[in-house]
């Protein structure tokens, strides 16, 4: 929980792994949805040339998208009336009797080398009138990517937020080998647990994974030969780089907003500070010097501040430091433990682990109006991280059912349950926003 005290044990480098990589795919079950979610018509696309249709069902991960973010309510395919592929096929009439106000039809078409066009229309059901349409070429094995775009486009044009379905999730997963051998990996995965990645492996735990704001990069801290030091990794091209190894921990790396400084926690002088590295220079700033444990740095929207971890008034809370440096603002009062913080993309909010009669639980932060909000239950979670919509929150939790990751909506009316067969799943991180 609180990293100074829990995340001194970290992963070495590995090569790509994808052997085993359906180990590592999340299952995703909503355990509490908002009543009265909006029924939607998705139909079956449909099949232009070729004898095999693709492997990704396109309609299929449209509705799964469209069920997750609990607005809305697919209808089952074996409910609709009629299954239209093209305007001209569709009975609005007979939809409307379902009492559904969108209808979501589409097609591919093969074309040659394995290429397909893939199209959508979205149909408002009591007008009889299309509100939009998409049509991209793709490969076979994009398919399954352009379908979460379809469902980015049909949500924002239905609710007026930006989807994030086509985004990315970091996890760590751990697989008992025989005690007390254990195998970590560090995973990318779509936003819906599917194509699991495998970055990293150690024998030795994986923690604090860290996105750079383009998606390109993770930085992480690895315990190699017995020493914390952090690295940042090209996700593309499985390099990376050590850019922290000074005496003592280096710890909780965060990029800042526009990819130039990482923060950390180092304690080179004694006990941890917060430091920001200029990675274009390896400059470093001090921005904290108090003898408490300062840890677990997040920056805010616009790079104007940095959030962190201290115990300086004697048990831990959330804090607030220029970038610039100067004196440090408490910003959590409430309860005795306030932990591992991050700003919403907004910056209207921070999430942070704050504990409840011994529960450590989920927790908001109204930055204008101070307003504390307990969004989970549970009795272990932690490492919240904001989708980058700013509509849901990541989080690992630990209960009765074993250790798995989680997702709140920034309301508390939603939740979801994403786990790994047989494995411990934690150190959760949602991606940015990617570009198409």
């Amino acid at each position: 929980m609180f990293c100074v005290f829990k995340r001194l044990s970290f992963l070495l480098l590995v090569a790509s792994i994808s052997a085993h990589a359906q180990d590592d795919v999340l299952k995703i079950r909503i355990t509490q949805g908002i009543e009265g979610a909006q029924p939607i018509a998705i139909a079956p696309f449909s099949w232009i040339g070729g004898n095999i249709p693709p492997q990704t069902d396109m309609a299929q991960v449209i509705a799964d998208d469209l069920a997750r973010s609990a607005r809305f309510a697919p209808i089952p395919f074996s409910e609709l009336p009629s299954k239209p592929a093209a305007a001209d096929q569709v009975n609005f009439q007979d939809f409307r009797m379902l009492g559904t106000p969108n209808l979501v039809i589409g097609r591919l078409t093969q074309q040659a080398n394995n290429r397909f066009v893939a199209e959508f229309r979205l149909f408002d059901v009591f007008r009889a009138q299309q509100i939009t349409g998409f049509q991209v070429e793709s490969s076979a094995a994009d398919l399954r990517r352009k379908a979460h775009q379809f469902s980015d486009i049909i949500y924002e044009r239905l609710t007026g937020e930006r989807g994030a379905f086509d985004t990315r999730i970091a996890y760590i997963t751990e697989h008992k080998l025989g005690d007390p051998k254990r195998r970590y990996r560090l995973i990318v995965a779509d936003s819906d647990g599917f194509n699991p990645q495998p970055t990293l492996q150690s024998p030795a735990p994986i923690l604090s994974p860290t996105w750079s704001p383009d998606g390109q990069q993770l930085a992480y801290v690895s315990f190699e030969q017995e020493r914390p030091r952090i690295f940042i990794q090209q996700l593309s091209t499985g390099t990376r780089r050590m850019v922290a190894d000074f005496p003592g921990l280096n710890s909780a790396p965060s990029f800042s907003p526009d990819g130039s400084r990482l923060a950390m926690a180092l304690s080179k002088d004694g006990n941890p500070e917060i430091y920001l590295l200029y990675l274009g220079s390896n400059r470093l700033q001090r921005l904290t010097n108090n003898p408490a444990i300062d840890t677990e740095p997040a920056w805010a929207p616009d790079g104007r501040s940095i959030i962190f971890t201290s115990d300086r008034g004697g048990t831990p809370n959330i804090y607030r430091v220029p970038i610039t440096g100067g004196r440090e603002e408490r910003l959590t009062f409430e309860g005795r433990y306030n932990s591992r913080a991050t700003f919403s993309p907004q910056g209207t909010k921070i999430a942070f682990v704050h504990a409840v009669d011994g529960r450590f639980s989920i927790a908001t932060l109204d930055m204008e109006n101070n307003a504390l909000r307990i969004l989970t239950d549970t009795r272990l979670d932690e490492s919240p991280s904001f989708a980058p919509n700013g509509s849901m929150i990541l989080y690992a939790t630990s209960d009765d059912e074993g250790s798995s990751l989680a997702a709140v909506s920034t309301d508390g009316r939603v939740r979801q349950r994403l786990g790994v067969a047989l494995q411990v799943v934690r150190e959760p991180a949602w991606g940015p926003f990617r570009n198409p």
